[in-house]
């Protein structure tokens, strides 16, 4: 028996209002959240068309599926999963043809898939576990008969061939999902090895955030002000006590990246049975996503305006983006965006539509986090480090923030508090 996807009514109106206005097919991502029993859709976006292929309908209308631009596709599911809170992912893709076009999708979809994961995951600063699921899926709809053809594939086996699976419309899906907030206060500090120099800054970054996430993975967390496991049960004697040693090296360093600011992380957790372990992860995984994600905005900004290096012993200083979340028509679920200083709510709208594909009014917006709350310095200068192992639990404390708010009852998850790893020489955590 293959997987069973409950998608959102709202879904199916949208795939059935896609008109292909002349065109052989039409494309986009199935966004939801998995579980081990069944997987959830509750937004369907089209890949929005190149320019070119709006001046050139007349080509595109004798084109074949084997001619999907896959790096479009793969590039629009790029920038929507930077849109997805903690526990959603990008499951799969959905294509509308002609009658005509046949069996003729079915080779461009799978080769779409294990494109777009393969994609998605060299951004992430984390890998999904074992247990998780790893079934992805692809939806092929007659545009003439509406006939709907559901198959998935392992993303985890490069060989493995279609299997069926069931999609079936549930309304208000996502109106009672959980709803978990908390603000990360961050300050990651980011030696520049000397031996590194022929590093890109960004990828010196990315190495360092790397790090950092390994700290966040193995933190802490905490229900009620007390540690429990993925049932709820309560874990005596976990608490502080440690007899880990850290070992720390020197190294030389040419400069050094810090990050530091609080952000505002978000996750949504289904409402059927959801476990701690669950809502913990999807908490994390969004503390990872939206700080890397800034780092490489940031990054592809400066190159776009082609900003000039400092020269030796000089300071750059630079905002972060700040998160703003929209909500899905019609859900309690929100997704997120990212605002420049000197972008304006218009802009942030547009391209809102233009990703999602849904009417977005400028008041829905909100702005999650006050503007230069979160930044980056660099500085290029020689100087010693401390540099911890990473299989080391540390010794001396640093305080980090982060308060879990549940919004809707969630069974053996109350109001928390969550405590995770800083980045530098130790921990410490405490709860609201």
């Amino acid at each position: 028996m293959g997987r069973t996807y409950i998608v959102e009514e709202t879904v199916g109106q949208y795939l059935s209002n896609i008109n292909l206005q002349g065109k052989a097919f039409v494309s986009g991502l199935l966004i939801g959240q998995c579980s081990s029993q069944k997987d959830y859709i509750i937004l369907a976006t089209r890949t929005p068309p190149k320019e070119e292929q709006n001046e050139n309908l007349r080509h595109q209308q004798k084109a074949k599926l084997d001619n999907l631009d896959e790096e479009w596709a793969t590039e629009h599911a790029n920038q929507v999963s930077r849109m997805l809170p903690g526990g959603l992912l990008v499951l799969g893709v959905f294509i509308i043809t002609t009658l005509e076009m046949g069996n003729d999708f079915q080779n461009a979809l799978r080769r779409l898939v294990f494109a777009m994961e393969k994609s998605m995951n060299k951004r992430r600063l984390w890998n999904f576990t074992e247990e998780e699921i790893s079934e992805r899926v692809t939806l092929h709809i007659c545009s003439s008969t509406k006939k709907i053809f559901c198959r998935t594939y392992d993303i985890h086996d490069p060989k493995s061939s279609a299997k069926p699976a069931d999609w079936k419309y549930q309304n208000g899906l996502s109106t009672s999902w959980l709803s978990l907030e908390c603000i990360v206060h961050i300050n990651i500090h980011i030696p520049l090895s000397t031996t590194s120099v022929s590093y890109t800054l960004e990828k010196n970054t990315k190495n360092g955030l790397a790090r950092w996430a390994k700290q966040i993975e193995n933190g802490v967390y905490l229900i009620n002000g007390q540690v429990k496991d993925e049932d709820g049960d309560l874990l005596e004697g976990q608490l502080l006590n440690s007899d880990h040693r850290s070992t720390a090296t020197v190294q030389i360093c040419s400069g050094s990246v810090n990050l530091k600011g609080a952000v505002k992380c978000r996750a949504y957790i289904h409402s059927n049975k959801p476990k701690v372990k669950d809502a913990v992860q999807a908490m994390k995984r969004d503390i990872l996503n939206t700080v890397a994600d800034r780092c490489e905005m940031l990054f592809e900004d400066l190159l776009l305006n082609e900003i000039p290096e400092k020269k030796d012993s000089e300071k750059e200083f630079h905002i972060l983006p700040h998160r703003v979340f929209v909500p899905i028509p019609g859900s309690t679920v929100m997704l997120c965006d990212y605002k420049f200083g000197d972008e304006s709510a218009e802009e942030m709208r547009d391209h809102f539509i233009e990703m999602l594909d849904h009417m977005i009014q400028i008041e829905d917006l909100e702005i999650a986090e006050e503007i230069n709350t979160a930044c980056m310095s660099y500085s290029v200068n020689t100087e010693a480090s401390l540099d911890n192992t990473d299989d080391e639990q540390p010794k001396q404390p640093i305080k980090a923030t982060v308060i879990l708010k549940i919004q809707q009852n969630i069974g053996v998850i109350a109001a928390v508090a969550v405590a995770v790893l800083a980045a530098g020489i130790s921990f410490h955590y405490f709860s609201d």
